[in-house]
């Protein structure tokens, strides 16, 4: 386990939700829980005032939303990380918060593992997806780029609504990765299924990162959906 403590903010209107996931957080020698907050507001005002390094948040809070709370945090402290954590995986609630800036989107269903996993890897730069989610954010994209289309059609498509510089062209191998990636798999569990060492898949997905001109994870996926470089 890393000598690193990991410091958290819980944002979850209620109670019962933050007390129980503070009593889990704090029970990972990593991890230590530094506040709680009941809404976005509180949200906000508490991540100024703490600085945390990752942040859950819930959606659906009063005075303001955990999506409102995100874009404003997410914007103002760029060092710390966003992770939604919800019981909601509408389409709407996906694509918002992933344009808010969120690092991650798990649903409340996630087990212990998998939640400890995402702030670990969110804490290092990753960008994770709950599998559901992750096939959503593949279905809409691949019908942004049109049922039917070829791929060459996809790309012109994407091409015409921005001026990204073009992708350099990825090893089999990479590709392989990508479409992992695309899955909302973790390096860890890339390397358990391609038998790779994580350190090796970590180096293939920064090489990626680099051929998309990506800063993340997410803006890998978004854009390797766009140019129908992975599907369903």
């Amino acid at each position: 386990m890393s000598d690193v403590l990991i410091r958290l903010m819980i944002a979850d209107d209620q109670e019962i939700i933050r007390q129980g996931l503070t009593i889990i957080l704090d029970s990972q020698s990593d991890m230590r829980v530094a506040g709680q907050a009941e809404d976005g507001q509180q949200a906000v005002a508490m991540a100024r005032a703490l600085r945390p390094d990752v942040i859950l948040m819930d959606i659906k809070m009063p005075r303001m939303n955990g999506i409102q709370a995100t874009r404003i945090i997410t914007r103002e402290l760029p060092d710390t990380q966003v992770i939604i954590l919800t019981t909601y995986d509408s389409d709407d609630w996906v694509f918002d918060g992933v344009r808010a800036g969120a690092q991650a989107y798990l649903l409340k269903d996630a087990s212990t593992e998998a939640l400890t996993a995402a702030i670990r890897g969110v804490h290092r730069g990753e960008s994770q997806l709950d599998p559901a989610i992750a096939r959503k954010v593949m279905d809409e994209f691949r019908r942004m780029s049109g049922a039917g289309t070829d791929t060459t059609e996809a790309r012109q498509g994407a091409s015409l609504q921005g001026t990204a510089p073009p992708i350099e062209e990825l090893t089999e191998r990479e590709m392989d990765v990508l479409s992992l990636v695309a899955q909302g798999m973790s390096n860890k569990d890339i390397a358990a299924t391609l038998f790779l060492s994580e350190g090796t898949v970590k180096n293939y997905v920064s090489t990626i990162m680099s051929k998309f001109h990506a800063n993340d994870r997410t803006q890998v996926v978004v854009r390797a959906l766009k140019e129908g470089l992975v599907k369903l």
